[in-house]
């Protein structure tokens, strides 16, 4: 195949690892490992989809078995190992995607290949991709060849799953975290990418793609291949035709649509959204950017325009930085909160759009209700600046009639200490007077005083052995409420000024109140169902069945 017709993805796939973006690092180490024959028996590389985890695996593969070894590995003109690696075809490079040999019968297929050295290179070497995929038992018996393989065996994993591989075999493996690829760096590898495919793009829509692709290498190709072939040739580029091939607007909108919430002008919002809703964006992407724009306001005097993953060019940053004096940090957590709350909401709202615009209409409403409460404390404010004055003027007063004040206030003492005896001592007589002389006396007092919970348990869950004075021993029930004793205890003594004594006991006790009119209404039924008047009726309707018996009070002939 030509390389010129192939996806720019693939064309500009790394072959070295000079050609690697991003991960400097890892290369500095396994380059490292590899000059001073040190290699792991196993390398687990992991990372977000397209920063080149496959890739990597098989520049190392390269750099394993090069006929020109590692200080003089191929760069251009590769060799024949080299050469087989790159296209796949090599005899003791076997590439494994694990999404499609996932079972055990697979990896033993693999172990049982890894007996025999290998045929034409240093290194058999075993390439494993979206390795997480593998069974719990194609993990097993892999561990042992994993842990003490041969010398001349090499594993490379990839996956973008990590905590799905049991840790026993990650333990067995030297793990390379692969970052994402910085804004910077992938936006400089662009703009080559289109110099060299003698292609146009302004370089705003170059910092969407970026910012779209978040860090992956191959994702931002295919757009920039997308890009590339959606344009009239001869023709430019630009962020708003890239936008719209990618469904994305402009952020400049939503900073305007932020100004008319702050001023609360609900017509012009809407007008705005509709404008926004008919270039073909999403709702959840719409908020998602709203949620970016929220950050950017919270956090913009932290910030610096240089310095934002090119989300946002200068005049969009001072506008930004302008809007946040306005709103302060409690009015934007509440928009972020409610923003998280539309999110989840977009999943169960038939029409998202019209959710979207209540959404907007609602934060109309918290500012003003900000507003609200300012004018609420200001008020309060006032009056309680009054209310100190008024204070004074009664300060005056009292001290002028203060002399005439004390003989009379030992007369009031005098008299709250009456009054105050004779309140106790009527409650101390009603509280006598009450008096629980069975368990239904007990259920009746719960009902009066409005505790339904005491109630519901005492009918349900508690089963009688005994009911004395001052003295309650019931059963033990699974069912009832572990607090059931104490607030009983407690009301008991709150309404008959005695201490009552609730004890469990082994005995079995008798069946709940409930339980009893359940096997009551159990026996009628049986009854009814035996007497000559059902009787009578089944004969004439023979698949009539009794399923409830209710007694219904007849009217009273005058």
């Amino acid at each position: 195949m030509n390389k010129n017709n192939k996806v720019l993805a693939l064309k500009y796939r790394p072959q070295t690892f000079k050609d690697l973006i991003g991960q400097k690092t890892i290369v500095e180490t396994i380059v490292n490992s590899i000059k001073n024959d040190k290699a792991p028996n196993a390398y687990l590389f992991t990372g977000i989809r397209g920063v080149g985890k496959t890739t990597i695996a098989r520049i190392v593969a390269k750099s394993l078995n090069c006929l020109n070894g590692i200080d003089n590995i191929c760069e251009e003109n590769f060799c024949d190992n080299c050469l087989s690696i790159s296209n796949s075809r090599h005899i003791d490079v076997l590439e494994m995607d694990a999404a499609s040999k996932t079972g055990v019968d697979d990896v033993r297929d693999l172990i049982e290949f890894s007996r025999y050295g290998p045929s034409s290179s240093k290194y058999k070497i075993f390439i494993i991709d979206e390795v997480h995929m593998l069974s719990k038992q194609a993990f097993n018996a892999l561990l042992k060849t994993l842990e003490e393989p041969p010398d001349y065996i090499k594993f490379i994993f990839a996956t973008t799953e990590i905590k799905k591989i049991p840790i026993t075999v990650v333990s067995r493996c030297q793990r390379f975290d692969l970052s994402r690829i910085k804004s910077s760096e992938l936006f400089q590898f662009l703009q080559e990418v289109t110099k060299k495919e003698n292609g146009l793009a302004s370089d705003e829509a170059l910092k969407l793609i970026v910012k779209i692709s978040e860090g992956s290498v191959r994702d931002a190709l295919s757009l920039l291949d997308r890009g590339l072939l959606s344009k009239t040739e001869g023709k430019e580029l630009d962020l708003k035709q890239a936008q719209k091939i990618f469904g994305y607007f402009d952020k400049s909108q939503l900073i305007d649509l932020f100004k008319l919430i702050v001023e609360g002008r609900q017509n012009e919002i809407l007008v705005i959204y509709r404008k926004i809703y008919d270039q073909g964006v999403e709702p959840k992407v719409f908020i998602n950017d709203f949620l970016e724009i929220l950050y950017y306001l919270k956090n913009i005097n932290h910030l610096s325009s240089d310095n934002n993953n090119f989300d946002l060019n200068d005049r969009e940053f001072e506008e930004i930085k302008n809007l946040s004096n306005k709103l302060d940090n409690k009015t934007l957590i509440i928009f972020w909160q409610f923003t998280i709350k539309t999110l989840n909401e977009l999943d169960v709202v038939a029409n998202q759009n019209l959710s979207i615009e209540m959404f907007l209409i609602r934060l109309i409403y918290l500012v003003g209700l900000k507003d609200l409460n300012e004018k609420v404390v200001s008020d309060r404010d006032k009056i309680d600046l009054n209310s100190k004055k008024e204070d004074n003027e009664k300060i005056v007063r009292n001290s002028q009639i203060e002399k005439k004040a004390i003989s009379q206030m030992k007369n009031v003492a005098q008299q709250k200490e009456v009054s105050n005896k004779i309140i106790n001592n009527e409650n101390k007589i009603q509280k006598k007077d009450i008096k629980i002389n069975s368990f239904n006396d007990l259920i009746y007092l719960c009902s009066n005083h409005k505790e339904i919970k005491l109630k519901y348990e005492l009918e349900n869950h508690v089963n009688l052995v005994k009911f004395e004075k001052e003295r309650l021993e019931i059963s033990f029930n699974e069912k009832l409420d572990k607090n059931f004793v104490k607030e009983l205890s407690a009301k008991l003594l709150e309404w008959t000024n005695q201490r009552w004594i609730i004890s469990f006991s082994k005995t079995e006790g008798n069946y709940s109140i409930k339980e009893q009119e359940k096997m009551k209404q159990k026996d009628k039924l049986i009854e009814f169902k035996n007497s000559k008047f059902f009787g009578d009726i089944k004969k004439k309707f023979t698949d009539i069945e009794l399923v409830e018996f209710k007694e219904i009070d007849g009217e009273k002939d005058d």
